[in-house]
């Protein structure tokens, strides 16, 4: 899974939400992304708790490139 793109695509959802002048889109809109966080939640609970530790743990400790 490409996280960076679910989160956008959850962010998405809630921008095209909040502009909506129809509530069905809005309320399509948001059902968008509660099934997109939904598997956000899924993939970060299939890593495990330490996921996002980890995940800056390695960003930070990574040496600097010149």
């Amino acid at each position: 899974m490409d996280i960076n793109k679910e989160y956008a695509a959850h962010q998405h959802a809630l921008m095209h939400a909040e502009n909506s002048v129809c509530n069905d889109t809005r309320k399509a809109h948001l059902a968008t992304a509660s099934s997109i966080a939904g598997r956000i939640s899924a993939f970060q609970r299939e890593l495990g708790a330490a996921a996002a530790c980890a995940w800056s743990m390695t960003h930070l400790s990574a040496p600097e490139r010149a």
